[in-house]
């Protein structure tokens, strides 16, 4: 999931630098999607452009964390899913902080999906961050799991639960 995400925020990323024109976007599906190129210095909504550095230290701390603490951790599907999101998000801008202009750790991400009605610009990478965390937060709330598969404090109190999620390498029963 990682790797695939990480693949996916590159090429989509390297296309919008190749075709897009930032001074005419393309509008797509009536306008539904729009391709806006910017080359963004800061984080969501462009907020603190002059943090550059600390946005690109802040994503490799994040990066060895979940590489480090939760990846070897995850023993259910979902949590897979769900990890290997977060590490393409993080790794797909941080990809950009590290190797575009201006310079390394001072790189702007490269963004360029818009939605009408949403302000923000963004890329392949964010949508995966976001789908990680909505995906942990629905796990969190309804599986009674952790990312090891033992039961969650406080949800089952020591019984005996039963999960019926995946663990990762089982396959389901019919």
């Amino acid at each position: 999931m990682a790797l695939g995400g990480l693949a996916l925020d590159l090429l989509t990323k390297t296309l919008a630098v190749a075709n897009l024109d930032p001074q005419h976007p393309t509008r797509l599906l009536g306008g539904l999607v729009k391709f806006q190129l910017i080359r963004n210095p800061g984080a969501a909504f462009s907020m603190g452009e002059n943090a550059t550095i600390l946005f690109a230290l802040l994503a490799v701390a994040a990066l060895v964390v979940v590489g480090i603490w939760m990846v070897p951790k995850v023993a259910v599907r979902s949590w897979a899913i769900a990890t290997g999101l977060l590490l393409a998000g993080i790794a797909g801008n941080l990809t950009d902080r590290l190797f575009r202009a201006p310079g390394v750790l001072r790189g702007h991400v490269v963004d360029f999906i818009q939605l009408p009605y949403f302000q923000a610009i963004f890329n392949v990478a964010d949508m995966c961050l976001t789908f990680a965390a909505a995906t942990i937060l629905v796990i969190s709330l309804t599986s009674g799991t952790t990312m090891s598969g033992a039961p969650m404090a406080g949800k089952g109190g020591g019984t005996s639960k039963v999960s019926t999620e995946t663990t990762v390498g089982e396959t389901p029963e019919a």
